[in-house]
């Protein structure tokens, strides 16, 4: 879709750009009444302007806008990593913004980005996103997006996930298969797909095993640091306490990790342990972590991709899976 312009607004009008772009100034030349009527049809008709525009008049600036919502962990910055390397190699600049886990930060990201006139915008939701409508007007806006690990929308804008509920099943079925029976699931919102995702291959590889699924040791809360320790010393202080436990994300991964040993338990031996995480995390740990490991800097790339395809003019909506990796370490096998 087109973007309205001074000069769309103009021709609607019937006046010149410069009484348009004066108006939208209140310069005292123009009348009160112009100026109510052309802020009017600006509102309207969503009209935005560029702040490059007098700098960059013959041609538009390449500039991509990423959102992420935790950008200190070693996952989103990878990510990050993997978006710059591909657009650098297609003559574009990225310009990141970390939503710190906040809904409005969100908005307010999305926002800025459609003011600055970015070609495109790829984004990771916040933890407490439920409402995607600033999604959904850059859609309105004819602004290309490209979500990736935690997505919505995915029927109108295409996506990179990874193939988390096999990598769930594949990391349960192992922990199973060395002599767990008690597996806690711990989780993020259970309204974020990639959550659920996970949650569903854990839950299967219980049902092909044929082991009772017991809902006190599935627990999905936010994803925070302190929460989770929390929420895992609870299950550790119950009487029939879990004899593994399958971490969501490297946040959750490590707060159980520190509950287990501040509990005074051994990992494998009375707890085993497998979490999604990097392998930067996972390999100096001692123990070492076994983990299901993320190929950020390709998830990263794929997005990226995808999205230069939609500005190119690929307008189909495309949901890529970007395999991760289980691998067996020292936390997960009883001895």
């Amino acid at each position: 879709m087109h973007r309205t312009s001074l000069k769309d607004l103009a021709e609607e009008l019937g006046v010149s750009i410069a009484t348009v772009s004066r108006a939208l100034h209140s310069s005292p030349e123009i009348g009160l009444e112009m100026q109510q009527r052309v802020k009017e049809l600006a509102q309207l008709r969503n009209y935005r302007p560029n702040p490059f525009a007098q700098s960059l008049r013959k041609e538009a600036p390449k500039v991509i806008g990423v959102v992420v919502p935790n950008l200190v962990t070693h996952y989103f910055a990878a990510v990050l990593d993997g978006i710059e390397d591909e657009a650098a190699r297609a003559g574009y600049s990225v310009i990141s913004t970390n939503t710190h886990e906040d809904y409005s930060a969100e908005q307010r990201a999305v926002d800025n980005f459609i003011g600055l006139h970015v070609v495109g915008i790829i984004a990771s939701l916040t933890q407490n996103t439920t409402d995607y409508h600033h999604f959904e007007t850059l859609g309105d806006l004819g602004v290309p997006l490209v979500f990736f690990g935690r997505t919505c929308l995915t029927d109108r804008f295409s996506s990179v996930t990874a193939n988390g509920d096999e990598a769930a099943q594949q990391a349960t079925q192992h922990l199973i298969e060395t002599g767990s029976r008690r597996i806690a699931f711990i989780g993020g919102p259970n309204h974020l797909d990639m959550v659920r995702r996970r949650k569903h291959g854990y839950l299967e590889a219980l049902r092909e095993n044929r082991i009772p699924i017991d809902r006190e040791l599935v627990v999905c809360d936010n994803i925070e640091y302190d929460i989770a320790q929390k929420n895992t010393v609870a299950l550790l202080q119950r009487p029939d306490r879990p004899d593994a436990i399958l971490a969501c994300n490297d946040i959750l991964l490590f707060a159980a990790y520190n509950a287990i040993v501040q509990q005074g338990l051994r990992v494998p031996e009375d707890v085993a342990l497998i979490g999604f995480t990097e392998d930067v995390h996972a390999r100096y740990t001692t123990p070492r972590l076994s983990a299901i490991e993320d190929q950020s800097f390709l998830m990263g790339q794929t997005a990226c991709r995808l999205l230069l395809a939609n500005i190119n003019g690929d307008s189909k909506v495309r949901k890529e899976i970007v395999p991760q990796k289980l691998v067996i370490r020292d936390t997960s096998a009883k001895r």
